[in-house]
Parts: C-alpha cells; sequence; structure tokens
C-alpha cells in the first residue's frame, strides 16, 4: 500500500472519529437507542460534581480515579463531547505509539503500516473513544511506558507506569515483567539499551526459546533483581502511585478508596457478562461473599499470570499481550471495553508472528467474534426478551473461556521469540562481556 502513508492513516482515523463523534450526538438526540456509552453519563457527571467543588463519588457507581473526573469537567462549560475527543485523541496517540515502536524496531514499512491499522480500523477500538469510554487513555500510557524502556528512560517509565495503576487498577499485572526486563545486561548507566530489531529476530528463528532462556534465564534475573534500574522504578512506580492515592484519599477519604481501589479488588457482578464466574455469584446473590472467597477467583489468574512471565518476560509487548488477554479472559467481570487492552499490544506483536492470515489468522477471528456472537445471542435473549436462559449463558461463557485459551495457544505456538532488548553474555572461554 505504497499510496498510503502512515500520517495520511492516522489524519484520516481521525476525521473518522470526529465524524463518529458528531454522528452520536445526533443518535442520541434523535433515536430511541443512544450511541453514548452510559458510563461516559457516569465520567460527566462525576465531573460536573468536581467542578463544583464536590466529591465525584456523590454520582453512584463511579468507580474511577478523580484524575479522570478531572479531565471531564470542561464537559460542562465547553461541551458534553469534550470528554470523547480526548479520548479519540488517545485512541490515535495510541496509533503514533504503536508505529513509533515499530518502526524502532525496523520493521518494514507495509508490515508496519498493516500493524497500525489493525488498531486504528478495528470497530472495536474506534467506537469505544468515540462512544466516550476512558480506556485508550489507559493504552496510550501503556505504550509510551514502553516507548520510555526503549528510549532507556526508566525514571520516566516509573512515573508513568505509577499513574496509569493509580489510573486503571489492572495495568499492576505488568510489574513484574516490566522489572525482570530492567536486565543490567542491557540497562546500563548513560547507555540506551540496545533493541533487538526485525530483520535479526527473523535471521535468528531458528534458535528455540529453550535457547535463548539460557541466557536471559528468570534464574539468572533473580540473583541480580536488586539493580540501581530496578530499584529505582519500584521506588519511582511506587511513590507516584502513592501520592496520588494519598492526596486523593485525604480529599475524598474512604469514599475513594472503596470506590476506586477496593471495589475493584473484591468486585462480584450479579448481572450477565462474559465471566464464567457469573453464573455462580448470580445464585448467590443474596449470599455475602468474604473477602477470602472474593479473593480466590484471582488464583487461577494469579497461576496463568506467573507463567507467561517466566516464560516470556524478555519479549516484554508478546507477554503484555498475553498477560492482558489471560487476565481478561479469566477474570470476575468482563465487558466489551476489556477487550481494547490487549487489541492495542497486538499490533506489537503481528511483525513476529508466523501465522498467516489465510487461514489460520481467519480461523481464529472468526473463532473469538463467533464465541462472542453466541454468547450476545444468549444474553439478547436473556436482557430483551426476559428468557430463562441463565444456563445457556453461562455456557456460552465456557466457551468464549475456551476460544480465548485456545487463540492464547495458537498465538504461542505461531509467534517467533525475540527478546526486545540486547543482553550481554558472559563468554565460556573467559570472564569478558560481549554483545550479543
Amino acid at each position: 500500500m505504497k499510496w498510503l502513508k502512515i500520517r495520511t492513516l492516522l489524519l484520516l482515523s481521525a476525521i473518522f472519529r470526529v465524524i463518529l463523534i458528531v454522528y452520536g450526538e445526533w443518535q442520541d438526540t434523535h433515536m430511541e437507542v443512544r450511541y453514548t456509552d452510559v458510563d461516559y453519563l457516569v465520567f460527566s457527571d462525576a465531573a460536573s460534581l468536581m467542578a463544583n467543588g464536590e466529591s465525584p463519588y456523590k454520582r453512584t457507581t463511579y468507580r474511577y480515579s478523580p484524575l479522570l473526573a478531572f479531565l471531564l469537567t470542561p464537559n460542562s462549560f465547553i461541551h458534553r463531547s469534550w470528554g470523547k475527543f480526548i479520548f479519540s485523541a488517545a485512541d490515535i496517540f495510541v496509533g503514533s505509539f504503536i508505529q513509533y515502536i515499530l518502526k524502532k524496531r525496523e520493521v518494514p514499512e507495509d508490515m508496519c503500516l498493516y500493524s497500525v491499522m489493525a488498531w486504528l480500523l478495528n470497530p472495536f477500538t474506534f467506537t469505544i473513544g468515540t462512544r466516550g469510554n476512558c480506556e485508550p487513555i489507559v493504552c496510550a500510557m501503556i505504550l509510551w511506558i514502553i516507548i520510555c524502556l526503549i528510549k532507556g528512560n526508566v525514571v520516566q517509565a516509573a512515573f508513568w507506569y505509577g499513574l496509569v495503576v493509580h489510573f486503571r487498577i489492572y495495568p499492576i499485572i505488568y510489574a513484574l515483567p516490566i522489572v525482570l526486563v530492567l536486565d543490567p545486561h542491557s540497562f546500563q548507566s548513560g547507555q540506551k539499551p540496545r533493541l533487538v530489531n526485525w530483520k535479526s529476530s527473523q535471521d535468528n528463528a531458528s534458535h528455540s526459546r529453550k535457547e535463548v532462556s539460557e541466557v536471559y534465564g528468570v534464574w539468572t534475573a533473580l540473583k541480580t533483581i536488586f539493580t540501581r534500574g530496578r530499584i529505582m522504578f519500584a521506588m519511582v512506580s511506587g511513590s507516584v502511585f502513592m501520592l496520588c492515592t494519598g492526596l486523593f484519599f485525604y480529599l475524598y477519604r474512604w469514599e475513594f478508596l472503596n470506590e476506586a481501589l477496593l471495589y475493584h479488588l473484591t468486585r462480584t457482578d450479579p448481572r450477565h457478562n462474559f465471566s464464567i464466574y457469573f453464573y455462580h455469584i448470580y445464585l448467590h446473590v443474596e449470599h455475602e461473599f468474604s473477602v477470602v472467597e472474593k479473593l480466590i477467583s484471582f488464583l487461577p489468574q494469579l497461576i496463568v499470570q506467573l507463567v507467561l512471565i517466566i516464560r516470556f518476560a524478555q519479549d516484554l509487548p508478546f507477554c503484555l499481550f498475553l498477560q492482558t488477554v489471560a487476565f481478561v479472559a479469566f477474570n470476575k467481570v468482563i465487558t466489551a471495553q476489556y477487550f481494547v487492552w490487549f487489541f492495542c499490544l497486538l499490533p506489537l506483536i503481528l511483525p513476529w508472528s508466523k501465522m498467516k492470515l489465510k487461514w489460520e489468522g481467519l480461523s481464529c477471528v472468526l473463532l473469538w467474534m463467533g464465541a462472542q456472537t453466541h454468547w450476545l445471542l444468549w444474553g439478547y435473549l436473556l436482557e430483551f426478551k426476559g428468557k430463562n436462559v441463565f444456563l445457556q449463558l453461562w455456557l456460552a461463557g465456557l466457551v468464549f473461556l475456551a476460544a480465548n485459551s485456545f487463540l492464547l495457544i495458537m498465538f504461542i505456538r505461531h509467534h517467533k521469540y525475540s527478546p526486545i532488548f540486547k543482553q550481554l553474555v558472559r563468554a565460556t572461554s573467559g570472564n569478558r562481556d560481549k554483545s550479543e
């Protein structure tokens, strides 16, 4: 696609999103079914309360950081769609960040363009921001953290990581792989880390992960865990998180802590959603779950996360992608907006996938969409037709979990393992280090 340049793609994508926002305003006014996400109304109400000097948590179901409400305060005095433009701008930044990361790793231009298109032209992603969901901001911050690491700016990466975990708690799962990738052989004082580019990873495709793991093993990482870079990352990110949390706790007390943080750790939702846990929660809705019962559902997630981190931490984008898919698939509550969490990471791994769009790639897409559509059909019968199909809906959730698990296996089997940073390997003949 030589006629289409990345700047043109970004510009057309931005214009398209503006059109969708304008159309959304028309649909909200003239049609029974609103285009705007109900969460955006919650954000706007909370922002209005904050603009008037009140607590955003006076708005029921607002369970986010006050930073989000503060960001949307212009909704009250500029235009109610202000937040949608902010979210859509973050959406475009994600596309730009994807292009930057792939270009730094010397991915061919055409392949880079196709990867950016996988984000910008994805119906899930361009509707999320224009309908008023804040997830594109989180996606942009996560990709910016990767860019900071690529530039060797550990302090800046730590600052944004602390901020994004405060803003949206789920990126806490990325802490361990980021710490592991801050290997002292890659991040040396005063030097930028050297990237493993796309071409060299193709040339070395014959090297097994076993061979690579001997060099980049977790045991080696553990022996040098307390390095300057890792300690700095932990201290800065922890300080930013605690500073933000402490400030808003001072302003809004336990109301903030319960709604913005603790709620997400112990959340149980009896309403139907993609999670396999919803039916059990629905059947025991009158039973008050203990904290232990609420936290034990994290055990499958924890096991899967640790296995993926141990196996793929050095291939950071791929590890984060697998972690996010697994985290969403095994979560207690799953809504469609969560899919955006791993969609922003998917373009970063596509150039290293041996999976062809025809037929394996297409089969995976159809399987995932088919499992989701199957669930939505039962959800429609329950919500709009009032039919008692809770059991069928739960079984559809099991099918969706199986589909996600199958996709994880397919991605792992067809991925060309490539550590993101070059490391120094100790020579076997002496104590000298050499650059790989």
